[in-house]
């Protein structure tokens, strides 16, 4: 199946097998290996990233369902090798811990301040819920996801 879309503004046009995810076709075809798989079936918001100004679980979109949309991965986030204000206040207020949600976790915080410049903790708790992070950062990160609003 032949599909257009636009990654982290590039576009692109493939043909695709109708059943492949989006995670697949990011990390396999396209080489952007930034977006994780943890469960594979939604759970953990580690291969999070933006669709059209949301924020999805990539392992649950099949790749014919992205024709004629923007995606924006992890690797989307920095321009000309400086980093997204949100990346730098991560590593301020060291919200990295073994890194694995890390990814998911920014694109969830930038689908919320895309929509949202100036959230209150509620909001980015909310935002960020479907981000499991299995070193328990959660204080961190909303800290650093606050401050990048603050700035």
């Amino acid at each position: 199946m032949l599909i257009e879309f636009k990654v982290n503004a590039k576009q692109y046009k493939m043909d695709v097998c109708p059943t492949m995810r989006l995670l697949d076709l990011l990390r396999e075809e396209l080489r952007l290996t930034g977006t994780k798989e943890g469960c594979g079936e939604g759970e953990c918001g580690s291969c999070t990233v933006i669709m059209e100004g949301k924020a999805v679980n990539s392992c649950l979109v099949l790749a014919p369902q992205i024709c004629g949309k923007e995606i924006i991965t992890v690797e989307g986030l920095a321009d000309d090798r400086e980093l997204d204000l949100l990346q730098q206040k991560f590593m301020e207020h060291s919200a990295v811990e073994c890194g694995f949600c890390t990814p998911g976790m920014l694109m969830s915080a930038k689908a919320l301040l895309m929509k949202n410049p100036h959230p209150t903790d509620e909001e980015i708790r909310t935002a960020i819920a479907g981000n499991l992070c299995r070193c328990a950062g959660y204080s961190k990160i909303v800290a650093a996801i606050k401050d990048a609003a603050d700035a």
